[in-house]
């Protein structure tokens, strides 16, 4: 067993956090006063995760989307209000890691992603503030965008959104996971095939069929599952904690 301030200051250098600037604080966003045995990680912070934590009777949460984001009310009222008192009344600890695990080459969104994908990794793109959040490569095997869509139902479990407007054969890949559709003319100065992140915006359309690319909206959530694990796998290695995974459905 480990306090949680040692397990966040480690994942706080693993993770670079001090190189991003971010929508939200990075780390430990909610303490916890005894040691730390049992991680449970997922994707956001909602109530319902708390819950299914608390019954996995877990010390402490890891996840990609936590709280206190820029722009929202400072008040602890309504829903903010229930979660933060379903933690504190637990004593249960929260750890949230954004950018950061976007980018990451090892546990990051995009890399795990692309790994999933069969997709070998060549470079970076999409700055963000002096730092490059999105990843790009090559497929093992040429294939149609219509395969490629196939490939991505398989592997996330979510038939993503084509937008078909790119060349007959897919050879170069983007991924940016989450809300990074405006990072599409980024893959367009690349030169890439196509490009996949979560959420499609009006204009993601126009640019992608003005543009000679593919664009694949895969699900914010469906492509942000993978880092959060593998950062969390990291560090009940490190910490020799147990860990489990729980996934609470979101079709966005």
């Amino acid at each position: 067993m480990v306090a949680i301030s040692e397990i966040a200051k480690y994942a706080d250098g693993y993770l670079e956090i001090e190189r991003f600037t971010d929508y939200c604080p990075n780390g430990l966003q909610v303490e916890c006063q005894h040691p730390i045995r049992r991680l449970v990680s997922g994707v956001t912070a909602c109530h319902a995760l708390i819950e299914a934590a608390l019954e996995d009777q877990a010390d402490a949460l890891i996840v990609h989307h936590g709280y206190f984001w820029r722009g929202e009310r400072a008040t602890l009222c309504g829903m903010k209000a229930r979660r933060l008192n379903a933690l504190l009344s637990n004593d249960m600890g929260l750890l949230a890691y954004h950018l950061p695990l976007d980018a990451h080459p090892v546990v990051g969104n995009n890399v795990q992603l692309a790994s999933r994908l069969g997709i070998s990794l060549q470079g970076s793109f999409g700055d963000q503030h002096g730092v490059p959040l999105a990843r790009y490569g090559t497929l093992a095997a040429p294939c149609s965008a219509e395969d490629l869509a196939l490939e991505i139902e398989q592997v996330l479990s979510r038939t993503p959104l084509l937008i078909a407007g790119g060349p007959a054969q897919v050879h170069t890949v983007g991924i940016c996971t989450g809300a990074a559709q405006d990072y599409i003319e980024a893959a367009v100065a690349l030169g890439l095939d196509a490009f996949i992140s979560g959420e499609i915006s009006e204009r993601t359309v126009h640019i992608a069929r003005e543009e000679g690319i593919h664009y694949y909206a895969a699900g914010h959530h469906a492509t942000e599952r993978y880092g959060v694990q593998a950062l969390a796998e990291h560090l009940a290695d490190h910490f020799k904690l147990e860990h489990r995974f729980i996934e609470i459905d979101n079709p966005v």
